[in-house]
């Protein structure tokens, strides 16, 4: 298939890893955490609904509650994910449109190989330590225990379990990260074909920052079409005193526990968060992170 266009050769940019730590850290601590504690609650509470769960998380401690989590797993989740994400991405999706394919395909292309670096070097224990800090409220009140403290729970888990069980349903979110970043580079590269095309524009003419963000939120809306990952990864991840829980859950073993105890609408609990939270995040990381990248002079995708 040959190239539609010329792509401009550019070095390696090592930039877009500050860039992507601070974009990602800027994204979690205002709107997407508490998204993020949202939707994390309802799927972990699949009979709440989402202002229950609001609900739940302000008992937690009010404006706080929506934070839970936040310091220090979301922070060093945040900086290193974004890290890794932008500068694979951008990388990636670079070498896809050497090769002649089309903006969808190497956006898709870009976004599914940053998930994939990302879930296995930075996010496995930060998104598992996340789900654990969010969700061991609940456990606590079942038990009747004394809550613990995020690095208890962190140094408990290590003890009877080891790097895997930090690293529990690392392979859920793998899966996550690879549709959850492939649709949301593909589907905005696709808008952006889009827009260009009822705006007149030509194929090499660059979007206003503003229709950048406007396909950066549809891309983020519409990835939300893989929530019953997210329930599968929450779920793994998950403390739970429930008997009826197989132990050591697979990603398998997780959708058919779910299915059996809360139907098909249990794999969608957490949607309506999920897809705020995959706007908010697109919007960041793709339309800010090409913003700044032309900026800084650092774009390597050829767009």
């Amino acid at each position: 298939m040959a190239p539609t266009n010329t792509i401009e050769k550019k070095p390696i940019s090592f930039s877009n890893i500050l860039l992507g730590a601070g974009l990602n850290m800027a994204e979690c601590t205002t709107l997407g955490q508490p998204l993020e504690v949202i939707k994390t609650t309802m799927a972990a509470n699949r009979s709440l609904t989402m202002a229950q769960a609001a609900k739940l998380v302000w008992s937690r401690g009010g404006v706080l509650g929506f934070y839970q989590g936040l310091i220090p797993w979301a922070w060093i989740e945040a900086s290193t994910k974004g890290a890794v994400l932008l500068f694979v991405s951008a990388e990636a999706e670079y070498r896809f449109k050497t090769l002649g394919l089309s903006s969808f395909v190497s956006g898709m292309g870009g976004g599914i190989a940053g998930g994939l670096a990302q879930a296995y070097l930075t996010m496995g224990f930060c998104t598992c330590m996340k789900t654990v800090e969010i969700t061991r409220a609940k456990q606590a009140a079942v038990s009747g225990a004394p809550q613990q403290t995020s690095f208890q729970v962190f140094k408990d888990i290590y003890k009877r379990e080891g790097i895997r069980g930090i690293n529990k349903g690392v392979n859920a979110v793998a899966i996550r990260q690879m549709t959850n970043w492939g649709s949301r580079f593909g589907f905005s590269r696709l808008a952006e074909d889009a827009i260009r095309k009822l705006s007149g524009k030509g194929e090499n003419q660059k979007l206003s920052n503003v229709e950048k963000i406007a396909s950066s939120v549809i891309g983020g809306g519409l990835s939300a079409w893989n929530q019953p990952i997210e329930v599968i990864r929450v779920e793994m991840q998950s403390k739970t005193n429930d008997p009826n829980r197989p132990k050591n859950l697979s990603v398998w073993g997780a959708a058919k526990y779910i299915y059996q105890n809360n139907g098909i609408k249990g794999l969608y609990r957490g949607v309506t968060p999920r897809i705020g939270l995959g706007v908010w995040q697109t919007v960041f990381m793709v339309a800010f992170g090409d913003i700044f990248k032309k900026l800084l002079n650092t774009e390597g995708t050829g767009h």
